[in-house]
């Protein structure tokens, strides 16, 4: 039925669209192993980038849509990856329809970060106050490549997704493969996201075995906000089990002795709220915490608060402060959208344009 909704054809129309963000200030770390540090920072609320968009009309509500977007570095100019990767936030192609929904191929968000960053934190997953610094956003639980991604309409408020994300290793079927499936709510003052996310941890295959069998990670998260007018209430619990389901960013960012581990059963709780304030201002305020349910007990909690000006409607400048509490040798730290940080407290003040 799907496959049937892409059918129709006929005669095309189309858009492109030149987009991005260009987001930079400075950054001061606190506490960690390699001392104080204060920086120019790019992408501190949002990783800067360029981007373009487009659509073709394809006639009987079908259209197809392409979207490519890289990160760039204000601070020096610079690609902003690690993998030489041109487009490396997103880079897909796709159909879509008003009755049988899209279906996108390509470099993609997760279900699990959109939740994160579009429902769950008040500051985005951006700024010191990140929700990033202790709920598990790092590497493939963002964005994946070789994803098949399907959405279906809006109906009543309600949608779903799902994802599958190829792992593309000769001589198995499953290894390095991704899932994801989110039900989503939005209406009036609503917004609520249940997601889960499934990665498998095996590494290339020899013959039909793979060459190293390990646990997959496993990421349930429920994210709500409601808008009180006055108010923004914002509120994500998450359970993480398994390899790789709660990474930690940094190895050793404190030089313990004995290096953290990346707890391989925990849960995550977020309550945060955004306050708007005239003329033009918003406060960010949240606690974020971290129950690690292991033998090692490494827990966390962070607390962070923030202020957004906008100077327009596409500028606007901001200052962020956070700090971590860490338990038991737990090594997390205060980063932002960018940077994983370098130690237990950061103070951030910026600016940011849209086009």
């Amino acid at each position: 039925m799907i496959i049937g909704g892409f059918a129709a054809q006929a005669q095309a129309q189309s858009n492109v669209t030149i987009y991005g963000l260009v987001d930079a200030g400075l950054v001061s770390e606190r506490g960690g192993a390699a001392g104080s540090v204060t920086k120019v920072t790019s992408g501190i609320g949002g990783q800067s980038r360029l981007g373009f968009r487009g659509t073709e009309d394809l006639g009987g509500g079908l259209s197809a849509i392409f979207q490519l977007e890289a990160g760039v570095k204000v601070d020096d100019g610079a690609l902003d990856n690690t993998n030489s990767a041109l487009f490396n936030r997103q880079s897909f192609v796709g159909l879509k329809s008003k009755e049988a929904g899209t279906l996108t191929i390509g470099r993609q968000y997760t279900m699990l970060y959109n939740a994160m960053s579009q429902v769950a934190d008040p500051f985005g997953a951006g700024y010191a106050g990140s929700i990033k610094n202790l709920f598990p956003a790092a590497g493939a639980n963002t964005r994946t490549s070789n994803a098949l991604v399907y959405a279906t309409p809006v109906m009543e408020g309600f949608s779903a997704e799902a994802l599958y994300s190829l792992g593309e290793q000769a001589g198995s079927a499953t290894a390095g493969r991704q899932f994801g499936l989110g039900l989503n709510y939005a209406q009036g003052p609503l917004n609520a996201r249940l997601v889960y996310n499934n990665r498998n941890n095996d590494t290339a295959a020899v013959g039909t075995t793979p060459a190293k069998l390990q646990d997959t990670g496993r990421n349930t998260l429920l994210a709500v906000n409601y808008d009180f007018q006055v108010a923004k209430a914002y509120f994500a619990y998450g359970a993480d089990k398994g390899v790789n389901s709660a990474a930690l960013p940094v190895a050793n960012a404190y030089g313990y002795a004995v290096a953290p581990k990346a707890s391989l059963d925990s849960n995550d709780l977020l309550i945060g709220v955004s306050v708007p304030v005239a003329p033009a201002g918003t406060i960010l305020a949240s606690y974020t915490r971290k129950n690690d349910k292991t033998v090692n007990n490494q827990d966390a909690d962070q607390w962070a608060v923030g202020y957004l000006y906008a100077l327009s409607k596409r500028t606007s400048t901001y200052v962020a402060y956070a700090k971590i509490k860490n338990k038991n040798g737990a090594g997390y730290t205060v980063g932002n959208n960018n940077e994983a940080g370098s130690g237990n407290k950061a103070f951030n003040i910026g600016v940011r344009h849209s086009f």
